[in-house]
């Protein structure tokens, strides 16, 4: 008899989830192919394009949306080099403006 597979956890970082959560989106946003095994750097740099995108809108919501994006950019940018709760505070305010410039879009 053989003994049951034993699933290993598999830790993720709060940056990685954040990433995972908002790829998706941002990607049909920008009318690409979700990236597979994104960085952190590549995330944002996702964001600044979508943030540019919006910006060159003259749409008053998208450019909300863009403003949102701009300061998720800054916190995401922040987190990368925080550690802690510095850094889960950063990442918690860029999820919450990544979800409303999103939202607003819609």
């Amino acid at each position: 008899m053989t003994a049951p597979a034993q699933h290993t956890p598999v830790k993720v970082d709060a940056f990685s989830a954040l990433t995972m959560c908002f790829t998706a989106d941002l990607a049909a946003i920008l009318g690409e192919e979700p990236p597979v095994g994104i960085t952190a750097t590549d995330f944002i740099a996702m964001v600044e394009r979508a943030m540019h995108v919006f910006g060159a809108a003259n749409r008053d919501h998208l450019q909300r949306a863009s403003e949102e994006l701009d300061y998720a950019v800054g916190r995401l940018t922040e987190a990368l080099t925080l550690t802690g709760s510095d850094k889960h505070d950063r990442l918690a305010r860029a999820r919450t403006h990544l979800r409303y410039a999103i939202e607003t879009t819609r």
